[in-house]
């Protein structure tokens, strides 16, 4: 069977996104995961930082969950299949059709509402990422929002609720994404959460200082709870470069954070994903289309087939499919 390859973070055009069956000018889409062997997506609904009013989060709960409504309409039920569930993925990619999953990018679209997850969960979400940018209710973010009155921290991390809002998805059986987060909130969450947590869509600060990273203590404590750091091909995230000047990385400097985090925590805590149209996109690596790029440029370090398959999807299915039984009971 073909390596099962499977992009946990990509955006999606809001409030008109374009017909996916089309060839279109977003960096995923249908046509161009074929021609690339991108075999599944989870497509985010992404909702942005903005006022922590009843009106700011009824808005934000609106906009998350007609995008997760969308998404799973994208699937046709043949080529394309909406996948709840690791079995669901296995199946999808064991007839060939490419997959079709969601995900609900930060806690604002939870407002104060317990409930959410469930609802989520429901529709198909597989993961909460707990903050973007700017503190909400939940958590303190790693890019605070001086705009919106952000200090360089308001909760210490977690905040009470988003305790409560952690147990909420872990009853739910929804990962709990920790990009995005301070690194104090980060840690809480590991040592909170029943089922494994994941970064997303990140890298390895010890070779690229950037706050959207994390530093070798955090990955420590991913791979001490089972969790997973997903290098994700920002390359802001992968090199720094000094300011006003095109950012030169690509799918080798994707492999250089892979290779450090493998060394530090282990090919079971390590996987890979693309923030496409969400920033993402290196080169070697700038679309769907080119998927084969990456993968061969960590071929060339030495990832075997069992290696490949635990990065591109094996490691995130044990997360997935472990938070789903706890849930279960």
């Amino acid at each position: 069977m073909t390596l099962l390859t499977l992009d946990t973070h990509v955006d999606i055009g809001w409030p008109n996104p374009p017909d996916p069956r089309t060839e279109t000018k977003q960096q995923v889409d249908f046509p161009k995961m074929a021609r690339g062997g991108m075999r599944a997506v989870v497509f985010i609904a992404y909702v942005p930082q903005g006022r922590r009013d009843a009106a700011g989060h009824e808005a934000a709960a609106a906009r998350a969950e007609a995008m997760l409504h969308h998404i799973r309409e994208r699937a046709d039920g043949r080529a394309f299949r909406f996948c709840a569930t690791p079995g669901e993925l296995e199946a999808c990619h064991a007839a060939g059709a490419l997959g079709v999953l969601s995900a609900v990018e930060n806690g604002y679209a939870m407002g104060r509402d317990l409930g959410a997850p469930t609802r989520w969960r429901a529709l198909g979400a597989c993961y909460l990422t707990l903050t973007h940018d700017g503190h909400n209710e939940l958590a303190d973010s790693a890019r605070p929002r001086p705009a919106l009155g952000d200090g360089p921290e308001e909760h210490g991390g977690l905040s009470a609720f988003g305790r409560q809002a952690v147990a909420a998805l872990n009853a739910a059986g929804m990962l709990v994404d920790v990009s995005h987060v301070s690194k104090r909130g980060m840690l809480q969450a590991a040592a909170l959460s029943r089922s494994p947590i994941v970064a997303t869509h990140t890298a390895c600060r010890a070779l690229c200082d950037h706050p959207r990273g994390v530093d070798d203590e955090q990955l420590d404590a991913l791979k001490a709870v089972g969790g997973l750091a997903q290098i994700t091909a920002v390359g802001a995230f992968l090199r720094r470069v000094p300011d006003g000047q095109k950012n030169p990385a690509s799918v080798e400097d994707m492999a250089d954070h892979v290779d450090h985090a493998v060394r530090r925590i282990g090919i079971e805590h390590v996987g890979v994903s693309s923030d496409f149209d969400g920033g993402g996109g290196v080169i070697g690596w700038p679309d769907a289309a080119e998927t084969p790029g990456l993968t061969a440029a960590l071929r060339a370090r030495g990832y075997g087939e069992r290696e490949l398959g635990l990065l591109w999807s094996g490691n995130f299915l044990r997360l997935w499919r472990r938070a789903q039984a706890l849930a279960a009971g």
